[in-house]
């Protein structure tokens, strides 16, 4: 399978570092190609060209902040977060390879336990051109997620 990723913290560059070392770790064991772009307070390092994103067959977000999902659109998408990245980068390849199989585009969400939630094609919570109406939808969504892993922390 090849493999675009986008690895971001807004903390700065390390923990998207982490994180892009295992996916690359991990792509390679499993027999993956894969490009990975790191966002992070200076900016996007090793940035994915049209043509690579064009090329792969599913794209991995290993995100806690906003990435614009637009160049993506019509790829299989999984969207976790840097900590997935770091520590479980096999569920987010298990994920996108599910994916390409179904035939399924769009987004997936990985909440953080290795769980999948259906997503939709637009930006992540907090971006720009996010509509008022989709924003607050997402919004709620957000919060359930939350207090659902919240409720499991103190179980």
């Amino acid at each position: 399978m090849n493999v675009v990723a986008v690895t971001s913290c807004p903390t700065g560059i390390a923990h998207s570092q982490m994180a892009a070392e295992n996916l690359e770790q991990t792509a390679e064991r499993l027999g993956h190609e894969i490009k990975v772009e790191v966002q992070g307070a200076m900016g996007a390092q090793n940035e994915l060209t049209a043509q690579e994103i064009a090329d792969a067959d599913a794209v991995i977000i290993a995100s806690d902040t906003a990435v614009s999902r637009d160049r993506f659109e019509g790829k299989p998408l999984v969207k976790g977060t840097v900590k997935d990245g770091v520590n479980d980068p096999e569920s987010l390849f298990e994920r996108a390879a599910e994916l390409v199989e179904e035939g399924t585009t769009g987004a997936v969400e990985i909440d953080g336990e290795g769980d999948a939630d259906a997503g939709d094609d637009t930006a992540d919570e907090g971006a720009a051109d996010a509509g008022a109406s989709d924003a607050s939808r997402r919004g709620g969504d957000r919060e359930k997620g939350l207090f659902a892993r919240l409720k499991r922390l103190f179980s």
